[in-house]
């Protein structure tokens, strides 16, 4: 099972374009989107309208809930509709060789749409998150900053992954990221290794995304943000 992630796109077509293109030729089983599709540049609406036509779940993202500000204000009525009745979270349960193994989506935390889930943050902190909302393997956006965390404990084998941002890395690296996690036959929350999390860095025309900032309203300094992948 072959399982695509991606977050922040935050209205970067160019980003987006290219990732899709790289996504489809690992032909995933599944796809989700981990929200914020809109904020900080200005294809908000061309951004909705590929992820509704290919039929991506999608979660809602903090941004996705703003409304004030030229970037927002240029989400169409429909558009605006459909971002509003995003969900919070997905979970994926797994009932595997006598396993469950639960996976949880959020955009920040579990806990809440704008809580930064970081590389550094405290292990029992974690844990105590995870384990009130039965999870095994915790997926996260928001921070745009990607990694792979493994946590071992008693009852097994504990991943935590924050899926990176394909329209506005913020680890300085300008190329967008996503994810590809792979469940083997014998997946399972005692081997570590059944998981596979793979992070795939795209190329794309990042001149483009930050040329259309300068163009815009927005803020100068988000393009060269864009640039400079921070």
């Amino acid at each position: 099972m072959k399982i695509g992630l991606f977050s922040d796109i935050h209205a970067n077509l160019p980003a987006f374009e290219a990732m899709l293109a790289d996504l489809d030729n690992h032909k995933p089983d599944a796809i989700y989107c981990l929200g914020d599709l809109i904020g900080y540049n200005v294809w908000p609406n061309e951004i909705i309208s590929l992820i509704r036509e290919r039929g991506i779940a999608t979660l809602a993202g903090n941004h996705d809930l703003k409304t004030k500000g030229y970037s927002y204000e240029l989400v169409s009525v429909a558009n605006r509709t459909y971002l509003d009745t995003l969900p919070a979270r997905i979970k994926l349960e797994y009932q595997l060789n006598n396993d469950h193994l639960n996976i949880v989506l959020a955009h920040g935390s579990t806990r809440k749409i704008d809580e930064y889930v970081l590389a550094e943050t405290d292990e029992a902190y974690l844990l105590e998150m995870m384990n009130e909302a039965r999870v095994d393997v915790l997926c996260v956006g928001h921070s745009h900053k990607p990694f792979h965390r493994v946590i071992r404990t008693d009852a097994g084998i504990k991943h935590v992954i924050n899926i990176g941002s394909v329209g506005k890395p913020k680890d300085n690296n300008p190329l967008g990221c996503y994810v590809l996690i792979t469940l083997n036959e014998n997946v399972s929350i005692n081997k570590k290794d059944s998981i596979k999390v793979n992070f795939i860095r795209v190329a794309y025309d990042v001149e483009k995304a930050a040329q259309a900032i300068e163009a815009s309203p927005l803020p100068g300094e988000l393009a060269d943000m864009l640039r400079k992948g921070y």
